[in-house]
């Protein structure tokens, strides 16, 4: 007996994937929990694992193709059918199969309301994403006026940015631009005048020489992130020098008997994710939320950590930061930067984040002006660690140069609600921790 692989469901919130690779061909053979596939969603890129040991009887979905969840995306039977599997079937990559033309799922649209793919009742039963639903209630579009070009009529993305382009057009063409009357009272605002927008250049001239790649859904992803934040956000930015010298000392004196009391590794950033925590409670504009014209202020803290990966930028999230102490927060960090670069992370461990912490000085930044990660409003850039020579005061008033090490730190802030004063405060709380603690570390 054949066993039917099916798209599994990655969240709550996630309703569809895409497959970005198949790692066994038709007719190979593939043990239990062996990594059968890797997806990506809306959330998280993912290696999925094989149900069950066999051969790779059928790939119904070829790769680069979104189907919902719960679409039969394979076949895997037993090794007795190796050969009709080999002689039958095509590899991944030649599959041509389409998501509607596999086994009907729970997502399948009932035969009586088939013959209309942009029918109500079809678009909820094939569920668009919740992000093409969220664009969709955002700009006040009915989803049954788009014209859906993924698997049984449903919209996506794409299909929504598309649209949402033609309206913009189209207001644009009938709006004539607003005339500024000099004779108007303005109270001393001068009402803004229409802007044109700047016309398409080029991205390369004819005949020059250029290596054409789409962007892969997770570069997408974060190219849409990072417009959608410098759009919403004004960002302004704070940079301060932080002494280290107390952490590397803590560092150096507790490392040998740490990892063995805590199996894991011990680095600079539980430190510095322990003094964020503490200037959070202490500031708690910095870990909230802008919502129209409301403050929403997170009562947990839930620290962000970007991670570099090959292929792309993701922000595991350690949740409830506050509560742990140097060791907790040392585990979950190590724990989530491997499974993130292993792909093993779940969509809920990178979902719910209320402050971030960028790390580019593992690559001997002195300092970044990092992109707040929405719908935070602020993340901590952290330079390189580096021996300076610095003039420090005794006690007694005198001052000395002496070699430090020493740390650049940026503070980017969505100045809607942070205001110049209160990040500066922020951040000498951050400065001061860093400097004096002892963590905890007797």
């Amino acid at each position: 007996m054949a066993f039917d692989v099916v798209m599994p469901q990655m969240g709550e919130s996630i309703a569809e994937a895409t497959i970005l690779k198949w790692h066994r061909a038709v007719g190979e053979n593939i043990g239990k929990d062996e990594t059968l596939y890797e997806i990506s969603t809306d959330k998280v890129d993912a290696e999925i694992p094989s149900p069950v040991a066999g051969v790779l009887l059928e790939v119904l979905v070829p790769e680069n193709q979104t189907v919902p969840v719960g679409s039969i995306v394979a076949r895997i039977g037993a090794a007795s059918e190796k050969s009709v599997a080999a002689a039958a079937a095509p590899t991944p990559a030649a599959t041509s199969t389409p998501a509607s033309a596999a086994a009907p799922t729970a997502h399948a649209v009932p035969a009586k309301s088939m013959g209309d793919d942009n029918s109500l009742e079809s678009r909820l039963a094939t569920k668009s994403s919740p992000l093409v639903r969220k664009m969709a209630e955002a700009h006040g579009v009915d989803l049954l006026t788009v014209k859906g070009s993924g698997a049984m009529g449903r919209v996506t993305k794409d299909d929504m940015e598309a649209h949402l382009a033609s309206l913009n057009t189209t207001i644009s063409r009938s709006v004539p631009p607003p005339v500024h009357d000099p004779s108007a009272p303005t109270l001393g605002i001068v009402p803004a005048l229409a802007v044109p927008v700047a016309p398409h250049v080029p991205a390369f001239a004819p005949g020059e020489r250029v290596k054409v790649e789409p962007m892969s859904r997770m570069r997408k992803i974060i190219a849409d992130g990072m417009v959608a934040s410098k759009r919403t956000s004004p960002h302004v930015y704070t940079v301060f020098e932080i002494d280290m010298s107390n952490v590397a000392r803590l560092r150096q004196q507790h490392r040998a008997g740490f990892e063995a009391a805590y199996g894991t590794k011990l680095s600079f950033m539980p430190f510095i994710m322990m003094a964020a925590c503490k200037a959070l409670r202490a500031f708690p504009v910095v870990n909230a939320s802008v919502d129209g014209d409301q403050i929403l202020y997170k009562q947990d803290i839930h620290l962000g950590i970007a991670v570099s990966l090959d292929w792309g930028l993701i922000v595991p999230v350690v949740k409830n930061a506050d509560q742990l102490n140097l060791g907790g927060l040392a585990k979950s960090l190590n724990d989530l930067a491997e499974r993130a670069r292993s792909k093993q992370l779940k969509p809920d461990e990178i979902a719910g984040g209320t402050f971030t912490i960028t790390n580019p000085g593992v690559y001997g930044d002195v300092f970044g002006l990092p992109v707040i990660n929405q719908p935070q409003v602020a993340i901590q850039g952290v330079g390189a660690i580096q021996k300076r020579a610095v003039v420090i005061s005794a006690p007694d008033g005198s001052d000395a140069i002496a070699i430090r090490q020493m740390m650049f730190s940026s503070l980017s802030f969505d100045h809607r609600i942070i205001d110049g004063a209160v990040a500066d405060q922020f951040m000498s709380t951050i400065k001061k921790e860093l400097e004096t603690s002892t963590f905890g570390l007797q």
